[in-house]
Formats: C-alpha cells, structure tokens, sequence
C-alpha cells in the first residue's frame, strides 16, 4: 500500500462528501420551500387552521433542518475515520500484495 494510493482514496472521498453535503443543503432548501409554500396555502384555504398548520409546519422543519446535519456526520466519519483505507490494506492482504 504506497502513500500515493491512500492520497487517491483521500481526495476520492473528500469529492464525494463535498458532493454529498450539496446535495442535502440543496434537499433541505428545497424541502424548506415546500413546507413553507404549502402551508401559506393552506393558510389562505382555510385563515382558522393557521394555528395548527403552523404548529405541523415546525415539526416537519425541525425535521428537515436535522436532515443536513445527519448527513454533515455521515460525511465527517468518512472524512476522518475513512472505512475505504481499511479496506484498500484487506483487499491488498487478500491479493497477497
């Protein structure tokens, strides 16, 4: 195992958590737009469900700002206890390298 193939697997996985983290910044803000646009509609439906609707609107945005930072975890496991360099060595054993 040489130092330029574990530099590879390194700059592999950080482009693939960049990748990651943009995409679920981009889930979220899309996902905050919905929520907030349906509920205003909901709100000119019907102005005596507004307590309500804007109660079930912060739950489900509690909900979807915890999606980025689930994710912002998953990323930094990759990034600092990275599972593909453990792997590279084991499949390397196993080849007999």
């Amino acid at each position: 195992m040489t130092a330029s193939m574990i530099s590879q697997i390194y700059a592999y996985t950080a482009v693939g958590v960049g990748i990651i983290l943009a995409a679920a910044g981009l889930g979220s803000a899309i996902g905050w737009g919905l929520i907030c646009s349906k509920t205003l509609e909901g709100i000119s439906r019907q102005p005596e469900m507004r307590p309500t609707l804007m109660a079930n609107m912060f739950i489900f945005a509690g909900l979807m700002e915890s999606f980025p930072f689930i994710v912002l975890a998953f990323a930094m496991w990759f990034l600092f206890a990275n599972p593909f360099v453990g792997a590279l060595s084991v499949a390397l054993k196993a080849l007999g390298h």
